[in-house]
Order: structure tokens, then sequence, then C-alpha cells
């Protein structure tokens, strides 16, 4: 062995145990640090949530009884308590400037509250009339979801149909109806005021654009769509929550097959939000977790779960992109670290260029082997198939979820051998052609 190999291996074996010592410190620290705040108030599951786009520490939340709560995020305190609503609150959401929340719910009502300036959060003193709605529209339906333009004075109301409300009128400038089924959800385009996304109880994704007087364009999916969420920095992309336990990344331009397919929820996928860098995006899910993906990765980056969280409603992104904040139906709203291993608080130049060296170091050589198998974790025995995210870090599921996956990749891998004989016997050219898993569960679009 000449003195180049030699040098060689002593790097290596220096680096593996290097990497190995920071891989046990930010197992250590997130075990112990991934769920920074829990926050409690609500008497019953929360529904919605809404962030304050010109405030950092505002989160509005809203309940299926009625309740509206202010949330000041620093120091994990309701300010402000909005009463108003008869049933379930269904959306929320603030104008661009700050200075209005609008609110939607079953009881076929829209509210127009007046948001206590920064001063008065941070101070608790919000007046009483801050707690009394501007404006209230009664209307025909009950509301599914409600979103606010990021320019402008306009807000969209699901339910029945798609409604576009002024601020100043008691009824609708505009209305759009594809079909009889109900609208679930509206979002608008960050980067095209005009344009905003659906999805129905028909499995419908649908497009408008306010500047026309008829939708745009419709895509119809195998299983319902819950939730839509916009990448803020490629506003032609958007994300998509399925029923089927799969998020699917689109682009705008080209429906007809899906740009990336998300998957390792095992259950439905409830709601989903980008983080304000449009690298990661949220969700929340019927099967209790909270995971984080790479807006182009096929596993989630990152999942959290605890013993007493029930079914996650709603999910939002803080607005510096360090926290994730989720509502649940056990009545808390939880405050999560974004990246689990984080340090909180202060960080010293030196522990800065620490850090950045050594996720450099990890990123350069991760296609080692024996740095691969330190970075993902040895996992212990009879436990092969526990879930390894997109970034290489093992992570210990709960017993339910950890069955759940595994009984759906048994089912995946039975359906595949079916196919697969199938096709071997029977006659060249009687089988339709397989179709991709980006292009499966789309079944047509309409233009």
């Amino acid at each position: 062995m000449n003195s180049h190999e030699n040098g060689v291996m002593i790097f290596r074996g220096f680096l593996e145990t290097m990497i190995q010592i920071c891989v046990l410190k930010k197992r250590l620290w997130s075990i112990c640090k991934t769920i920074y705040w829990c926050m409690d108030g609500h008497i019953d599951a929360i529904s919605c949530m809404a962030k304050n786009p010109s405030h950092l520490k505002g989160l509005f939340s809203g309940s299926m009884d009625g309740d509206i709560r202010l949330w000041d995020i620093a120091s994990r305190k309701t300010v402000c308590q909005y009463s108003g609503h008869q049933g379930a609150v269904r959306g929320l959401t603030v104008s661009t400037d700050g200075r209005v929340l609008v609110s939607c719910g079953s009881d076929c009502t829209v509210r127009l509250w007046r948001v206590p300036l920064a001063s008065g959060i941070e101070l608790d003193d919000s007046s009483d009339s801050s707690n009394k709605s501007l404006a209230s529209y009664v209307w025909k339906n009950a509301f599914w979801a409600v979103d606010h333009q990021w320019e402008g004075d306009h807000f969209a109301t699901a339910g029945a149909q798609v409604d576009i409300w002024d601020h100043n009128r008691s009824v609708p400038v505009n209305s759009f109806e594809w079909g009889n089924d109900t609208v679930i959800s509206v979002r608008f385009n960050p980067g095209e005021p005009n344009i905003l996304a659906t999805s129905g109880s028909d499995r419908s994704i649908t497009l408008y654009d306010l500047r026309t007087s008829s939708p745009a364009r419709k895509l119809i999916m195998r299983t319902k769509t819950n939730s839509i969420a916009w990448n803020p920095m490629e506003p032609m992309n958007f994300t998509a929550a399925n029923e089927n336990c799969n998020c699917y990344s689109f682009d705008a331009r080209k429906l007809e097959e899906a740009k990336c397919v998300h998957k390792d929820h095992v259950s439905a996928v409830l709601d989903i939000d980008y983080s304000p860098t449009g690298r990661e995006f949220v969700t929340g899910s019927y099967d209790r977790t909270v995971r984080i993906f790479q807006y182009n990765g096929g596993h989630s980056r990152e999942i959290y779960h605890t013993k007493r969280m029930q079914r996650v409603f709603c999910v939002k992104f803080s607005c510096d992109a360090s926290y994730v904040i989720s509502g649940s139906d056990d009545t808390n709203l939880r405050l999560w670290k974004a990246k689990a291993s984080e340090q909180l608080g202060v960080i010293l130049p030196r522990e800065r260029k620490k850090h950045e060296y050594m996720e450099a170091v990890k990123n350069r050589y991760k296609h080692l082997p024996e740095v691969k198998l330190k970075l993902r974790g040895k996992p212990p025995k009879n436990e092969q198939l526990r879930e390894c995210p997109s970034n290489g870090w093992h992570r210990h599921l709960p017993k339910p979820i950890y069955k759940a996956g595994l009984l759906r990749r048994t089912m995946a891998d039975a359906e595949k051998r079916k196919e697969d004989r199938r096709r071997a016997h029977s006659a060249p050219g009687s089988l339709k052609p397989i179709k991709s898993i980006r292009k499966n569960r789309i079944i047509q679009e309409i233009e």
C-alpha cells in the first residue's frame, strides 16, 4: 500500500468518525427539541389557520365551534379572540396590508375583522372594537375556504361555486361555476393576482382567470384533492394534497403530467403550505403526522408526531421559514422547528462557520459508502423497512404508521406482480401501455 492510499484511508476514517459524532449530536437534539411549543386555548378542533403577511409573530386560527383567535407566536399567548360565527370556521385569510382578516364558515356568512397593529399585539392591549366584525355578508350556501389576492382588494370564497368579493360590496362581484359539485379549497397565484386554483369534490383541479368570464382549465383526477398551495418562488407551479396519501406537483402550463409525486403519508393529506423560500413545503395528514418535503423530492425530509396529536387539519410555515405550525383535532396548536437539528438562539460567527463546514463536508462525501451508512443510520434488527427520508436520516415511526406503510408497500408489490404476470400471459398489443406514476392518477384535462 503506497502513501497515497494510506492517506486516503486515514482521511476516510477521520471523516467517518467526525460525521458519526455529528449524527449522534443531531439525533439527540432532534429527539428532544423537535417540538418547540404547544399552544392551547381552543375548546374544539382547529380547522384552519392564516398568517399575517405584515407581522412576523401574528397567527390566526379558527375552530369548529366558531372561535377565532389571534396568537403571538413569540409569547405563545392569545392576543385577540373574535366571536361571531355560529358554526365551524372553514377558512381564514388576511389582506395584503395585514389590516383586515376575512373569515368564512358553515353558517353561510363571510365576516371581515380589523386586525390590531403590531404594537397592540406586543402590548396585548387590543380594544374591544377590534373584536367586532367590520362587516358580515350572508350568502346562499355554506363556505368551505377563502383566500385573498396577493395584490388587490378582492378575495375568493369556495362553496357551491367560486365567488369573488370586494371589501366594500355585500354581494360577490363575480362568480364562477363549472359543474354542480362543491368547491372545497381555493388559492390565489402569488405571481399573477388574477389567477386562482380550486379543488372540488368531483376530484377536479380548476384554474380560473378573473379577467375572463369563464374558467380556464380543469383537471380530473382519480381521487379528491383536499388542498392546493402555489410555490411562491416559482408561481407557475403548484402542489396538490390528495386523498390517496400522496401530493402531486404540477406546472400550470402542462397539466397532463405531474412534475413530481411526493409519497410517505399513509392516509389522506388534508392540508399543505409552502415555505417562503419555495424550496420546501409542509403537509398535515389524517394519519396524525406532519411531514416536510423538498419541492422536488419524492419522499419526506422530516416527520413530526406526538402521542397526543390527532388528525392534522391545517399546517403553515412561519413567515421566516424557521418554524412549522400545525393545528389538529385535539384542540392544540403546535410549533415545530423546520429543521429539527437547528440550534436556536444567537449563533456566534465561529459556530456558524463550523455548521456550514460540517454541512459542506457531508454533502461532498455523502456518496461514499462509509459516509452514507453513518448518515442514514443502521436500522435495528428486523426493522430494515423503517423509513429513510430523502435527506438520508433514519426515522423511527409510530407502530400504527409503520404497519400501515408496510401494508401499503406489500399491496403495491402485489399489484405490480399481478400486472407483470398479466402482461406476460397476454398477446402482444392486447393491453394498454403502462402509465408512469406521474400520469396514472390523472383521468383527463378539460379546456
